[in-house]
């Protein structure tokens, strides 16, 4: 998990996770996770399409690119979004969230953690150069 998160959080600044829109794939950027009791997070709004999307199919693929390396996670989302603690961290995390709309008291905040997770990081040539399963 260490070198996922790292990749994610510190070598991009956005990630594309696909999702499946009834028959057809649906890719949209994301921005930062975080980590919160070893587990890798996102957050979201549950109105959007994504979260919609991300609750009837939760297994999605995520692929980023930091212009040597890219990465791709193939995991299950999990809505954590009654965890109080991990919204806090969320909170606390992003400077942006709270203007955002990702406040503690807004029922549409939702936070949903990686499992199952297959993630590998590739060269430039497509070779596999570290996979981490959690």
């Amino acid at each position: 998990m260490k070198e996922t998160f790292k990749f994610l959080k510190e070598r991009t600044q956005v990630n594309y996770i696909a999702t499946i829109d009834g028959d057809k794939p649906s890719v949209r950027p994301f921005g930062d996770p975080f980590e919160y009791d070893g587990k890798i997070y996102i957050l979201t709004n549950k109105k959007k399409n994504v979260y919609k999307q991300m609750i009837t199919n939760n297994k999605v693929c995520i692929v980023a690119y930091d212009n040597v390396e890219w990465i791709r996670i193939n995991c299950e989302l999990v809505d954590d979004s009654n965890n109080i603690d991990a919204k806090k961290k969320a909170i606390s995390e992003f400077e942006w969230a709270e203007a955002a709309g990702y406040t503690l008291d807004n029922p549409d905040f939702a936070i949903l953690y990686m499992s199952n997770v297959t993630s590998v990081i590739y060269d430039e040539e497509g070779n596999p150069t570290l996979e981490e399963r959690f």
